[in-house]
């Protein structure tokens, strides 16, 4: 039996029984894969239970960073790497044979993974999802709170991988919609409360982004080469940056209205 090299697949994961399977499928190589659960209501559970290497935990979710820390730091990980996955990225055998026969040959901090991304199954040509540091020491890395999301970083050199992870969320509509709407909320608590600065949160600011990332999306997914599969792309992220736009734009008008009757209030003094 061929030895499984020495790095635990960790994830996350809530309702995700359109996914998991899949993802799991991918990873039957590791000795041992760790999933921490926020509290699923589907399949989920069952589905992870099915297989033999599975560890399952559960954690009330409170944010990205903090379930990240305790799946990473407080769930018996014995091996030497980390890789960190979403419940709908799949591990391809092209990146485990580079795992094994570059990254682990050399003592890095950490490896930056590039996706391939899908839609409904279908594969598209770019998007705007960036490359990610996804393998590292856990007792080298930092994770922090950005937004929505979480940021993984670790001191020392990395490691570029070529070989991508697949991404692809099947979720059914609406709950991939409340997904969305929570990370709007979570990014717009940060845009309220760090003043982030740059072109794209102007653009934000102004309710122009919308528009401007669903071009984006459709073009970086392969436009009229992909056809339905970046139209929905497309609308996936304008559906996001307009549900953030919706709670700016919210704000300001509490704040006009605020403004307003302060000013009402003065004039009847």
């Amino acid at each position: 039996m061929q030895k499984s090299p020495p790095i635990t697949p960790v994830i996350l994961t809530l309702n995700e029984d359109p996914n998991i399977g899949r993802t799991l499928d991918a990873l039957r190589w590791a000795r041992r894969v760790v999933i921490v659960d926020s509290g699923s209501s589907d399949r989920t559970e069952e589905i992870a239970r099915s297989y033999g290497n599975v560890a399952w935990y559960t954690r009330a979710f409170d944010c990205h960073a903090a379930q990240w820390s305790h799946a990473v730091r407080e769930t018996m990980v014995d091996t030497d790497w980390v890789l960190a996955l979403d419940a709908d990225m799949v591990v391809s055998p092209g990146f485990v044979r580079e795992l094994e026969e570059s990254f682990l040959r050399k003592s890095y901090s950490g490896g930056i993974v590039p996706f391939r991304y899908f839609t409904g199954g279908r594969e598209l040509l770019g998007s705007l999802y960036p490359p990610d540091l996804r393998v590292f020491r856990p007792e080298k890395i930092r994770i922090d709170q950005i937004g929505h999301s979480q940021r993984f970083s670790v001191e020392g050199e990395t490691y570029c991988f070529r070989s991508r992870i697949f991404h692809d969320d099947r979720k059914p509509l609406g709950r991939w919609v409340k997904a969305q709407l929570d990370y709007a909320l979570l990014e717009h608590g940060r845009m309220s409360s760090d003043h982030p600065v740059g072109l794209k949160f102007s653009l934000r600011r102004l309710g122009l982004l919308p528009l401007i990332a669903g071009i984006a999306a459709y073009a970086r997914a392969g436009g009229p080469l992909k056809g339905y599969a970046a139209v929905q792309y497309a609308y996936e992220r304008l559906t996001f940056e307009s549900l953030l736009a919706l709670q700016l734009l919210r704000e300001r008008a509490v704040r006009l209205e605020v403004s307003a009757s302060r000013i009402e209030v003065k004039e009847n003094r």
